[in-house]
């Protein structure tokens, strides 16, 4: 069975985490997330899936974790997983997945939040001081800059290549692949302004960056695709080619010294 994120099921849901949530006497707060949230609905798609935080009533953390029956339709959860302290993820037996903190209020201290619907709150507003408060350090976090993130994409190039030239290829694809794509994304954003047509997602500058700059986007996903030293050399390539041209900023040293010390 199938469930797209639009449909009544996905509401449905939703209704259930609220219910989950209002029936528990230790948890107090309900915060959906992103397109879970009501002010990203029209995102929403079948690869949706349900982003949220849930408060635990002070003191009762330790208690209430070991416990997920609150969640909703108990009978179709595939898995429960822990990830981290606070973090969980569920999934359903259709593919739905819930991926959510279960924490009390202290615990989610400078947590940050774009899209958020608080759902449940105590009588103190509790739940709604916190999203504030994320959403303010979420803004104050989201700055580029693109000279420093332009170095690092060089740095980690380096790095990786020469540890996939040790042979620690999987560890490699974490440099290339992850680190360096993500510097090459946050210093495109910052050279190139903010070209989003609906809000950006200013925790992950990685979502919607094919939307936003979609050739580029098209040419480092095929880049970073490749074996890993093909991919490290990829992107190189494109950071130089995008990032450049026209740019005094440039750190032309720092690219100029990688590609003498990998032969690129």
């Amino acid at each position: 069975m199938t469930a797209p994120a639009g449909s009544a099921r996905f509401s449905a849901l939703s209704r259930g985490l609220a219910a989950g949530v209002e029936a528990h006497g230790d948890l107090i707060g309900l915060v959906l997330l992103g397109s879970a949230s009501e002010e990203a609905a029209h995102r929403r798609d079948e690869w949706s899936d349900h982003d949220f935080f849930a408060l635990i009533a002070d003191g009762r953390g330790a208690q209430v974790r070991p416990d997920l029956s609150w969640l909703p339709d108990q009978d179709d959860l595939a898995v429960t997983a822990r990830e981290g302290e606070i973090g969980f993820v569920a999934v359903y037996d259709d593919g739905h997945v819930f991926e959510f903190a279960l924490s009390e209020a202290a615990e989610l201290d400078g947590a940050v939040a774009g899209e958020a619907t608080v759902v449940v709150d105590d009588d103190r507003g509790t739940t709604a001081e916190l999203v504030a408060r994320a959403r303010a350090t979420a803004a104050a976090r989201d700055r580029f800059d693109p000279e420093n993130d332009a170095a690092l994409v060089f740095v980690k190039l380096l790095l990786g290549t020469g540890r996939a030239r040790r042979g620690e290829v999987l560890n490699a694809g974490q440099f290339v692949r992850g680190a360096a794509v993500i510097h090459l994304v946050r210093a495109i954003r910052g050279r190139f302004g903010d070209r989003s047509t609906t809000r950006r997602d200013i925790i992950d500058p990685l979502r919607r960056f094919e939307r936003d700059f979609p050739e580029w986007g098209a040419r480092i996903a095929e880049a970073a695709s490749a074996p890993v030293e093909d991919a490290a050399r990829g992107l190189y390539d494109l950071a130089r080619e995008i990032l450049e041209p026209g740019w005094d900023a440039f750190p032309a040293r720092a690219a100029d010294a990688v590609a003498r010390r990998l032969g690129f």
